[in-house]
């Protein structure tokens, strides 16, 4: 393992200041420049306010981990939440070819994490949500 680190933030966006070190510091492990970075953190900080926004009742207090592994030549983000059950993965695609006025709400987020990651897994475990977010690397 070349890298790992592991926060566990509140759902709240005060915290994600704490969730750009994470991802800064493991995009630099990597060895990704300063794009990639930025993709990184555009990436894993919508999947965390995505919980935020939506997997927690109004008010309700709850937790979101977050891992970050570089092994393998693979950069790994992990996000384990006790929010209502969501699979991103089964979202049906967004047509990026209608004009903005004519698109459904929603869903660019995950097109984007579709389109920036490698890899997006989904499992409900245990009651929660486990959403992995891979981007491998190209030396």
């Amino acid at each position: 393992m070349e890298f790992q680190r592991n926060i566990t933030l509140s759902n709240s966006l005060d915290e994600l200041p704490r969730l750009k070190e994470v991802v800064d510091a493991a995009s630099q492990a990597a060895g990704f420049g300063e794009l990639v970075t930025n993709q990184m953190n555009l990436v894993v900080e919508e999947a965390v306010v995505n919980v935020i926004d939506y997997g927690y009742p109004a008010g309700a207090q709850g937790d979101i981990q977050v891992r970050a592994t570089l092994d393998d030549g693979i950069l790994t983000f992990v996000l384990i939440d006790r929010g209502v059950p969501f699979d991103p993965t089964t979202r049906e695609p967004v047509d990026t070819t209608l004009p903005a006025e004519e698109r459904p709400i929603g869903g660019l987020g995950i097109f984007m994490m579709q389109s920036l990651m490698d890899s997006i897994d989904y499992e409900r475990i245990d009651e929660q949500n486990v959403l992995t977010l891979r981007k491998k690397i190209k030396r």
